[in-house]
């Protein structure tokens, strides 16, 4: 038997779309008012799905306790309240779009997560705009 448990979490940080090498006017026409050389901000949501058997001795699927740390020390601790773009290593060089921020949420999440498990990001940068990643 296989099922999937969820934990919610949520961060606050801003950032540009924008490549270096283009214009600010081809940035503006591609990317929108989120090419701001200034940054913007979002409210991001994010649930963190973890498929899996449940432990017979147990009856956890994986201990919630630990998914919240472990969200909490590779997601909202590096992310929440930050500038993307300026202070986050993984978007030195990585354009911080929501798609490009679920697959590196999913990926700091891999890691951490055992390996008989699949994850699940999935990842509100507004009400109505958000992605699902699952590698």
């Amino acid at each position: 038997m296989s099922l999937t448990v969820y934990r919610r979490a949520h961060f606050n940080a801003a950032h540009r779309l924008f490549r270096e090498d283009w214009s600010d006017a081809k940035n503006l026409e591609v990317f929108g008012k989120c090419s701001n050389p200034h940054y913007h901000g979002h409210n991001y949501e994010l649930v963190v799905g973890i498929t899996g058997a449940v432990d017979v001795e147990t009856g956890f699927l994986i201990d919630l306790k630990i998914l919240k740390d472990i969200i909490k020390e590779e997601v909202e601790n590096p992310l929440d309240h930050k500038n993307l773009n300026v202070e986050v290593d993984d978007f030195k060089t990585l354009n911080p779009t929501v798609e490009n921020i679920a697959i590196v949420i999913w990926n700091r999440l891999r890691k951490r997560i055992n390996a008989e498990y699949d994850v699940s990001v999935k990842l509100f940068e507004t009400p109505r705009n958000f992605v699902l990643y699952t590698g």
